[in-house]
């Protein structure tokens, strides 16, 4: 019973990962300049390191720390913004923090909340496009 239990956040997060709106990459330049709202939710050394210009460190999804981190930084929020959430610690099927993170949003009623579809990773998907980094 209890390993049964013990599977049904990782179900939770897989339904939510599967209902999860997505931007490619390539897409988020272009609206960068109207300064949309974007929360980076992986590794704060990776945030430190390089992040897409105006994006907010929201804490790591995969963490209840990151999760009320990212919850307070949208708190005032109109639900109808549009948000854009990304990480890109690691290939997107395995990224531990974009589920959760996007879980809490929906949760919350933001209805145009999209996760930034990192295939591989940050560096693979962002920086070595010449994509623009802070």
């Amino acid at each position: 019973m209890r390993k049964l239990l013990a599977l049904i956040p990782i179900a939770v997060l897989a339904f939510a990962a599967g209902e999860m709106a997505m931007i490619q990459p390539d897409e988020l330049p272009a609206k960068l300049s109207s300064k949309p709202a974007i929360f980076y939710v992986g590794p704060n050394v990776m945030y430190r390191n390089k992040h897409i210009p105006g994006a907010i460190y929201a804490g790591p999804g995969n963490k209840a720390e990151g999760v009320a981190l990212l919850k307070e930084a949208v708190a005032k929020l109109p639900r109808d913004r549009e948000i854009y959430i990304y990480c890109g610690c690691c290939p997107w099927d395995k990224c531990p923090n974009m589920s959760p993170a996007f879980a809490a949003l929906k949760e919350m009623g933001f209805t145009k909340a999209k996760g930034v579809y990192m295939a591989e990773n940050f560096k693979t998907n962002w920086i070595d496009k010449g994509y623009p980094v802070e």
